[in-house]
């Protein structure tokens, strides 16, 4: 059961973080009992689950030193089961390899009913269910009025593009149709206006391109054909031109004021929110450097006078996991994410020396693209959502167990 079911979390993630987080909490009851009842403690055993369990610990350890712990406990003192959760993936593939199809096809169909549903709210100015254009350009789909659906399709693109290429006896017609999707899904992550979401888009895909070995050409085309798309609907749409291109241009003083062309504006980080934010999330990192406020303690921390800076230095969270975990959890908790970047950087460097010095590559093809879906989750020069957010955390844990099972897993 728990098998079969597992990739059903896909398409819920469409209706927001209670059905995932059901699954996750109930698959990871199911699995602890099967844990536990055969005496199987083989999955908590290595390495890189050990550091996030210590992690998660010294997370409580923090809430428990925040101005207010019971605040600060709802983000640390169950997040040990995103770890959980990785091992489930790990588990169900181990027990049964259809799960990899079933992740597959669920994941094919999802994102092609998004891109319907994406391409007819983006053409009428309406989805099927009602929904407008977010300020009149911006696609939503099925997420309604959250700004969310690039950050969906963008992250869960390098698991997609990982099983395509896992998956035997490939038809000629479902590569042609996986190339027309993979063209649409570039586009409409760009329509949705989430510029994050289409920087990561990118990231990943350089990342995969550079260091896959067959299907190279094919995911090369594939982009190319979707950035020239971008190319004619961004010269055909000034609301276009202006939300990716001008706007994010001169948020950052990249441009000259209008008012004084011989004068250069402020460069921000991002844009003068972002900056704001970041700013005061480092002020705050500056005072308690080692152990930081607390999880979830920045909305409340920020309201201080000593800290605060720029238009707008208060919301939930700073938009960057580095400096919100600097500001919550200090350098220590700062440290085990940056040594997830490590990692990331430095597999990557030994799949490009491989192939550059003709040896045995590192990684195999779906592993590249499963270490581009966890690159995009940490890298560092780029606005993100909460670190401790279920629905995120949840999505960045789906890679992570698919590349825990093919390193550690039955073969």
């Amino acid at each position: 059961m728990l098998t079969n079911s597992i990739a059903l979390i896909i398409p819920f993630f469409i209706w927001g973080p209670f059905f995932p987080d059901l699954i996750v909490s109930i698959s990871s009851l199911i699995f602890l009992y099967h844990v536990f009842k055969n005496k199987d403690f083989s999955y908590f055993n290595i390495k890189p689950l050990v550091i996030f369990f210590i992690f998660c610990v010294y997370a409580i350890f923090c809430s428990l030193l925040s101005e207010n712990i019971l605040l600060s406990f709802e983000s640390s003192l169950f997040y040990f089961r995103i770890g959980i959760f990785a091992c489930v993936i790990w588990y169900c593939i181990d027990r049964d390899k259809r799960i990899l199809k079933y992740f597959y096809y669920i994941l094919v169909i999802s994102f092609s009913v998004l891109v319907v549903d994406g391409y007819i709210q983006f053409f009428s100015g309406k989805n099927i269910m009602g929904y407008p254009l977010l300020s009149g350009v911006r696609v939503s789909s099925f997420f309604g009025d959250e700004h969310i659906l690039g950050s969906y399709l963008s992250r869960l693109f390098p698991l997609l593009f990982a099983l395509f290429l896992l998956k035997e006896k490939k038809v000629k017609h479902e590569t042609y149709f996986i190339g027309v999707l993979f063209i649409l899904v570039d586009v409409l992550i760009f329509v949705s206006g989430e510029r994050a979401a289409f920087a990561f888009l990118n990231l990943s895909t350089i990342f995969i391109i550079i260091l896959i070995d067959r299907y190279q050409k094919f995911r090369l085309v594939t982009f190319v054909i979707a950035l020239v798309v971008i190319s004619l609907l961004t010269y055909s749409s000034k609301t276009l031109q202006q939300r990716m291109i001008s706007e994010p241009a001169k948020t950052m003083g990249l441009t000259n004021d209008s008012q004084n062309q011989n004068v250069l504006q402020r460069k921000y980080i991002f844009t003068p929110t972002h900056d704001s934010l970041i700013r005061t999330a480092f002020n705050m990192f500056l005072d308690k450097p080692i152990f930081g406020h607390g999880p979830k303690m920045f909305r409340v921390i920020c309201k201080d006078k000593k800290y605060k800076t720029g238009i707008n230095p208060c919301q939930n969270h700073p938009h960057n996991f580095y400096v919100q975990l600097l500001a919550e959890m200090g350098i220590i908790g700062f440290s085990f994410l940056f040594s997830a970047f490590l990692y990331v950087t430095y597999s990557a460097y030994r799949q490009l020396k491989s192939i550059i010095l003709k040896q045995k590559r590192h990684l195999t093809d779906y592993q590249v693209c499963l270490l581009a879906g966890i690159l995009i989750t940490i890298w560092p020069i780029a606005p993100n959502g909460n670190f401790f957010n279920n629905w995120l955390a949840i999505i960045y844990s789906l890679p992570v167990g698919f590349y825990l099972q093919s390193i550690y897993g039955k073969k």
